[in-house]
């Protein structure tokens, strides 16, 4: 991030990155060290492996973010609770949730900082414009379609700021839900209930679509199970205050009906 030329009335962020040692780290961070604009006053990586790997964090951090990086142990929890951990570590007023795979773009801090200035004091987030490549020579796949719905999902943390002050007003992250998926539209849902705004910012990140197994579908119906918490805690709506896709746990228990249905008929 460049130095010189540094606007003065930039406001004060950290960034925090939930890890788990993907070599997409040393390319979020060498992003992070091109982009033009204000550094962060810190950069806290929480390591979020297993507790039985003793191994170093593995990353190539790049030299002028080196001075800047504190690697915090994450207790294996989940990105929730990596991320409470990270902001808790952070005492900065705007903490910037980036995750170990995106690729900040080139005027990214600089946007940043325009972001975070445009906004009032009672906005307590400013999301960044997130843009998925897919291939454009074939038709993608179902993990890349999943992928690609990012583009368009509201408040999620692959690049998302938010106020300290409102984290300290809800208590941060729920660490009931252990996956990457619906923590980030539950604290949403809790900061708007609490008489706060967000914002959409101008600031612009690429998720490309990670390397996947065959069994990855299988494991994304787990997030059914943050569907049916996100009901409770929120109500039936949530979907809708939340501006999130449903999902596909309507269409499973329709599934689920009809086959029970029609295993019914011929008995």
């Amino acid at each position: 991030m460049t130095e010189a030329g540094e606007r003065t009335d930039a406001p004060e962020y950290a960034v925090v990155i939930p890890t788990l040692g993907r070599p997409s780290l040393s390319v979020t961070l060498k992003a992070l060290a091109d982009a033009k604009g204000p550094a962060p006053r810190r950069i806290v990586l929480v390591d979020d492996r297993p507790l039985d790997d003793c191994t170093a964090l593995s990353a190539d951090i790049p030299s002028e973010l080196a001075p800047l990086v504190e690697i915090a142990p994450g207790c294996s929890a989940g990105p929730a609770a990596a991320r409470n951990i990270g902001w808790r570590a952070a005492p900065e007023p705007w903490t910037v949730f980036l995750d170990d795979d995106v690729v900040p773009g080139p005027t990214w801090a600089d946007d940043l900082a325009a972001d975070l200035a445009a906004v009032g004091p009672d906005t307590a987030g400013v999301q960044a414009r997130i843009t998925v490549p897919l291939p454009p020579d074939r038709r993608p796949t179902d993990w890349e379609r999943t992928t690609a719905g990012l583009a368009a999902a509201r408040w999620i943390t692959a690049d998302m700021a938010y106020r300290r002050a409102a984290l300290e007003a809800v208590g941060g992250f729920d660490e009931r839900f252990p996956r990457a998926f619906r923590e980030d539209a539950d604290l949403a849902l809790r900061i708007m209930a609490a008489g706060w705004r967000l914002a959409a910012g101008s600031r612009r990140t690429v998720h490309p679509v990670r390397p996947a197994d065959r069994w990855v579908s299988v494991r994304t119906q787990a997030g059914n199970a943050d569907d049916v918490l996100m009901a409770k805690v929120h109500g039936r709506g949530w979907w809708a205050r939340a501006d999130a896709p449903r999902g596909r746990l309507p269409r499973h228990l329709a599934v689920t009906a009809a086959g029970a249905a029609a295993l019914l008929g011929a008995v």
